[in-house]
């Protein structure tokens, strides 16, 4: 099998005042599966997929694998926030990001901060989604019960047994979406891809295989 390369690229989003960063990793053979955009959380950065070898191991697998840097953060630090921490982002954020990359139906795998984007787009836009994968997102509870019922994406709901505060609160709200898998990390903390990188990967891989 021909190795995988990373490249680095910008996209431009409209509600952003600067272009975002972004890591792209893409199959070694010409067909894909799906677009994974993966987000991050606010002490994080798209390096972090690329360290722990998720971009690898997703385009191994046959898919598109796009880790952005979000506003303010990363390689993006130019680019203004469409929103204040812990206050949901407008749902067209991701929106835009999925148009300008081209992602056609996404899955997004969203971290701790990163659900203060990824939530508002998942409950405006579900038709954008393919498949969601949150871990241990913010902003569970600024949605209602009756939102999250009314999507039927296929959700990975992921988070670390040690993670006893975001973790249980984010599950708590996210058990609501209808079509969902609850995947406890046993050992791991709030950023529990990066205590168990093999876990973390068997794990969205077994699921994306659901998907197809």
């Amino acid at each position: 099998m021909s190795a995988v390369t990373v490249t680095e690229g910008r996209v431009s989003v409209g509600l952003c005042s600067q272009s975002l960063f972004y890591r792209e990793a893409l199959p070694p053979h010409a067909q894909q599966k799906l677009c994974v955009l993966l987000l991050h959380g606010i002490r994080f950065s798209s390096q972090n997929w690329l360290s722990i070898g998720t971009l690898n191991a997703l385009a191994s697998a046959g898919y598109r694998a796009v880790a952005i840097d979000l506003p303010g953060l990363g390689e993006s630090k130019a680019a203004e926030a469409p929103a204040v921490v812990g206050v949901p982002a407008p749902a067209e954020f991701l929106k835009q990001v999925c148009d300008g990359l081209n992602t056609g139906p996404v899955v997004v795998i969203s971290p701790s901060l990163s659900g203060m984007y990824s939530l508002p787009f998942l409950l405006r836009h579900s038709e954008h989604f393919k498949a969601y994968i949150p871990v241990a997102p913010i902003c569970t509870d600024k949605f209602k019960a009756e939102q999250y019922k009314a999507v039927q994406v296929p959700t990975l709901i992921v988070y670390g047994d040690q993670d006893t505060q975001l973790g249980e609160v984010s599950l708590n709200n996210l058990k609501n979406l209808p079509n969902h898998k609850v995947v406890v990390m046993q050992g791991a903390g709030h950023p529990c891809y990066l205590d168990d990188p093999v876990t973390w990967h068997k794990v969205i891989l077994e699921f994306l295989h659901t998907l197809l």
